[in-house]
């Protein structure tokens, strides 16, 4: 035994004792894919899936990712300095011109296409400004760069979706250049980024706009090109980042922007020069989902808003808090651990699963249900688990009216 075995298992207690009360809620072992599965023969429709169009399932794509196993295996054994295939550059190509940048690269996940995005543009002559509910890869590029000698950028935090304080950072700022990190939907809260005050900031400070696009990326705006589209900002954001792991049913990272910055990451990020390619099985499955992206977008992504639109309207009908949320992220704050433990519990047991997030991932008091909902999901499903939301929201006392 050392101090790395006491260390952790003091800081396991919480863990511990949810075990120990019947209410863990994570890494549960899934039996199968797709929005409805199961774990030991229980099944549940998944309300926390990120799969927004539902089409990680769909026969095409894994077709897709079939053909892909036979002509390329499941991985390159390499990374893409020396393990590149024609499906790749053909995708990046597609989604460049989707999306209406110059230039795409496609890294092996979403988080390191972040961090290799700032790790590569800030070093001593930059000041990184972030919205203060940033992602954790935003969060941790940031660092990594802070930390790397001889780059050591200027680090500040601006007040969330605030313009205004975004310009006090700008105005104040030590450095010659900023790069500034917004979403396009933050995750835990569900509310689009303020991205027309934003642009106007950066574009009269002249700072550089990075975009994390992972949750608007196939569902905003009409043909589900992300927030640009939606707010109609095409071309004012040098650099987009976004992902696989959503609606594009997999894993994976996108970088958007300007040959020359798409080429200097791609040549320059450590996490992604060092890092395995993507295996082209999923390629291929991206490649799909993108297709049918080009082919039906505004008819999927409609279908989508229509039953966010319905669960939120009915949600907050019946008194529930989602908090900021304005998109098909909806969470049910709940605003105390034990409580959201108990509730994911339960909602499991009568066949939902709405995952808990509470601290770190929240503040303390800030606790809530992840409930997601997608294109996938049917109108009885979103039913019944309006029912037994409200049902077991009752008996927690967890509504608050306005």
């Amino acid at each position: 035994m050392s101090w790395i075995d006491d260390k952790s298992y003091a800081e396991l207690a919480r863990v511990r004792e949810a075990r120990e009360a019947g209410v863990y809620p994570y890494f549960r072992p899934f039996e199968s894919g797709g929005l409805r599965t199961s774990v030991g023969g229980h099944g549940f429709v998944n309300f926390s899936s990120n799969d927004y169009l539902g089409l990680t399932s769909h026969p095409r794509v894994k077709e897709a990712a079939h053909a892909a196993v036979d002509r390329y295996a499941c991985g390159l054994s390499s990374s893409r300095v020396q393990a590149t295939t024609v499906a790749h550059v053909e995708l990046e190509a597609r989604l460049a011109k989707f999306f209406g940048f110059e230039r795409a690269l496609i890294t092996t996940t979403g988080y390191q296409a972040m961090v290799a995005t700032v790790m590569t543009l800030a070093d001593r002559d930059t000041t990184l400004a972030l919205d203060n509910l940033s992602h954790a890869c935003i969060l941790d590029g940031t660092f990594l760069a802070a930390g790397t000698p001889g780059r050591a950028p200027e680090l500040r935090f601006f007040n969330h979706n605030s313009a205004r304080s975004l310009e006090r950072v700008l105005k104040s700022r030590e450095r010659k250049n900023a790069l500034v990190l917004v979403e396009g939907i933050y995750s835990l809260d569900g509310d689009k980024g303020q991205l027309r005050e934003i642009v106007e900031v950066c574009e009269r400070h002249g700072a550089a706009l990075v975009v994390d696009d992972a949750h608007g990326s196939g569902t905003l705006g009409v043909h589900g090109r992300g927030v640009l589209e939606d707010l109609g900002l095409e071309g004012r954001a040098p650099v987009v980042v976004s992902t696989f792991s959503k609606v594009f049913g997999g894993i994976g990272g996108i970088i958007l922007g300007a040959t020359d910055v798409v080429e200097f990451i791609q040549h320059t990020a450590r996490s992604f020069v060092f890092s395995a390619t993507l295996p082209v099985p999923i390629v291929a499955a991206a490649a799909t989902v993108l297709s049918m992206l080009e082919e039906d977008g505004p008819a999927l992504v409609a279908e989508l808003h229509d039953k966010a639109r319905y669960m939120r309207e009915n949600l907050t009908a019946r008194g529930f808090d989602l908090g900021a949320s304005d998109t098909h992220i909806m969470p049910v704050m709940v605003k105390d651990e034990r409580k959201a433990l108990v509730l994911h519990h339960l909602l499991y047991e009568r066949g939902l699963h709405m995952v808990p997030i509470t601290y770190p991932g929240v503040k303390a008091g800030e606790e809530r249900l992840r409930v997601n909902i997608t294109r996938g999901h049917t109108r009885e499903e979103l039913d019944h688990a309006l029912e037994v939301l409200t049902e077991l929201g009752t008996m927690a006392e967890i509504r608050f009216r306005a």
